[in-house]
């Protein structure tokens, strides 16, 4: 005797005309859909040689590799970048041609009231900010003394504060020759302000 399936069992396993189309259509637009993104894929992976789907995957891969290689050596280099900085303040003694030392302990004559200088340096940029007393024509003779350490000036501002001082901030870039240290910039500085008072 020859064994039917039930009529109900053998609807599931065969598919409409209509559902297999619908199925070849789905299919046909995910391989389109498919290429499209390859083709996209290789146009930003440089230096393709071949453009089966295969080697543009692999190139990808080995590309994105080489860019978290580069993330990670900028994010070590922005770890390493320092940043200088030097400030003197208040009270300076004009040192013999071979003393260093900033402060003495000699009588009031010997000392001249300086203005407060800050320092900062990062790379080949240089922020200066003075604290010091209004008089004629400091500003200018400031900027005078910055270009002439070889500094090109990017930007200044000058505020009054109080009656009788001024706080000015320049903003600078080394030139090529520029080779001084920031505690060296700032002593060049204050033994400016010793002439100009």
């Amino acid at each position: 005797m020859i064994k039917t399936r039930p009529f109900s069992s053998m609807a599931t396993t065969t598919r409409s005309p209509s559902h297999a189309q619908d199925h070849i259509l789905a299919e046909r637009k995910r391989r389109e859909k498919l290429s499209q993104r390859f083709i996209a894929l290789s146009s930003i992976v440089p230096g393709l040689k071949k453009m089966d789907k295969a080697s543009v995957l692999g190139d990808a891969i080995k590309y994105v590799k080489h860019l978290q290689e580069k993330i990670k050596q900028l994010e070590e280099q922005t770890k390493k970048r320092t940043v200088e900085s030097v400030v003197l303040v208040k009270r300076y003694h004009l040192p013999a041609a071979d003393d260093d030392d900033d402060h003495s302990n000699s009588s009031s004559n010997d000392d001249a009231e300086l203005p407060e200088i800050e320092a900062r340096a990062s790379e080949r940029d240089v922020m200066i900010r003075i604290h010091c007393e209004k008089q004629p024509g400091v500003l200018a003779k400031v900027l005078s003394e910055v270009e002439s350490l070889r500094l090109s000036i990017v930007n200044s501002s000058v505020l009054p504060f109080g009656n009788s001082t001024l706080d000015i901030t320049i903003v600078a870039q080394m030139d090529g020759e520029f080779s001084m240290k920031v505690i060296e910039l700032v002593k060049n500085l204050r033994l400016a302000f010793l002439k100009f008072m």
